[in-house]
């Protein structure tokens, strides 16, 4: 997406690549963001994850508590995003 591509945004991600522990990434994200903020983003990902597995729309939204647009947006991602859902569910399952 041409709006995010910009050096405060760049900057941001290598900041982030630049984590080496959860330790980091808690205090990193707990300074940078809301708790809401991170709970939702945390949340999108288990939905991504149940979605990716195969579980329904109801049972997605039953477990994490997210409205049915909101699953239905991130499985828009998982099918017709750019493939960030999936790569970080496939790299964080074989860790």
């Amino acid at each position: 997406m041409k709006q995010l591509q910009t050096e405060e945004v760049k900057a941001l991600f290598e900041a982030i690549l630049s984590l080496e522990t959860v330790e980091e990434c808690y205090s990193f994200f707990e300074d940078a963001c809301t708790v809401k903020e991170i709970l939702d983003v945390a949340q999108r990902l288990k939905a991504a994850k149940m979605l990716k597995e195969g579980e329904s729309y109801a049972t997605v939204c039953k477990e994490t508590g997210m409205s049915s647009a909101t699953v239905s947006r991130v499985n828009r991602c998982l099918e017709y995003g750019n493939g960030g859902y999936a790569l970080v569910i496939d790299r964080a399952c074989k860790e």
